[in-house]
């Protein structure tokens, strides 16, 4: 029997950021783009370091403590949150971070990439998503600039969104091999990639047929039930998902990658990794959609909406 091969992928269309200042210095388009660098015009660049995120305090001079994901939550059982410090945990990825990656890592090799172009069509190495387990302990959506507001400037997203729009951002940080499994959002987002590189997988809106839309409950997200960590096992959503024409964009540290609202996406770490998450709507898309988001959380966390099935609560197994 032929070995599975997948969906095929093309290249998120890029460009540099001189081209885009050049070109204006403001995007509000509809269709996934990656610009090159970037983050590097930003303070944030020379700002944000493992080390420098350890070294961060509370007004009281102690030591900052969240929630840790603790493995891939879109898709499978969810395992319960840990409470951990902060700077143990950034410690230890800057001595991974000093490890250099094997140019062999990846669902698109350094060496393969290379040999394609622009307009290539092409698939992808799902054998990698069985080098690893994909359960590692993730500070993932952690809402950074809320604790630490005067860290808000050091991203100047106004210069690539344009007009009244209110954000939400999330720092993502963890090692190599963390995954967030395929969702769409309902905000636009700008992925800004600060430390690290990571494999970004897309699919437009209009291939949802494809994408297996699982009843677990997400805020402000929607979750399929592909889950590329078992891709190897054949099954319906398998076979669906290899119907796919997507869409792959190697994020780069420097780089920012526009993801256009309700555009379903996974995330593979290739090293350790800090990403910004910047959501954004304008006040009609406020109005339109986020009035219905609220309510469902609300009914989520009374317990009368997918309870027991969502990726905020640790789930029992049966």
């Amino acid at each position: 029997m032929a070995a599975w091969s997948g969906p095929v992928f093309k290249f998120v269309p890029e460009i540099t950021w001189e081209s885009f200042l050049s070109n204006g210095g403001v995007f509000g388009g509809t269709q996934p783009l990656l610009v090159k660098g970037a983050v590097k015009a930003w303070p944030a660049w020379s700002k944000w370091s493992f080390d420098s995120l350890a070294d961060l305090r509370r007004r009281d001079g102690s030591q900052v403590t969240t929630s840790f994901q603790s493995g891939l939550v879109e898709q499978g059982m969810t395992r319960k949150p840990v409470t951990l410090p902060i700077e143990p945990y950034l410690r230890d990825l800057k001595r991974r971070s000093e490890c250099t990656r094997s140019p062999q890592t990846g669902l698109l090799s350094d060496k393969r990439r290379s040999e394609l172009g622009p307009g290539d069509s092409f698939e992808l190495d799902w054998s990698y998503m069985s080098t690893f387990r994909p359960d590692r302990v993730y500070l993932a959506q952690w809402n950074i600039l809320d604790e630490f507001p005067e860290m808000r400037k050091d991203f100047a997203i106004r210069t690539v969104w344009p007009g009244m729009r209110w954000t939400w951002e999330y720092v993502f940080i963890g090692p190599e091999h963390t995954i967030t499994g395929f969702h769409f959002d309902f905000p636009n987002n700008w992925f800004c990639q600060v430390r690290g590189t990571k494999e970004v997988l897309l699919v437009s809106p209009d291939q949802s047929h494809s994408m297996c839309r699982s009843r677990k409950y997400d805020w402000g997200a929607t979750l399929s039930d592909i889950d590329i960590t078992k891709i190897d096992v054949p099954s319906p959503e398998r076979e669906a998902f290899s119907r796919v024409r997507g869409l792959y964009a190697r994020v780069e540290p420097g780089d920012a990658l526009f993801i256009p609202r309700r555009t379903w996406h996974a995330v593979v770490a290739m090293e350790p990794s800090i990403s910004l998450a910047v959501f954004g709507l304008t006040p009609l898309e406020i109005l339109i959609g986020g009035g219905a988001s609220t309510v469902k959380d609300a009914l989520h966390h009374a317990r009368l909406y997918r309870w027991g099935n969502c990726t905020c609560h640790g789930m029992h197994s049966t």
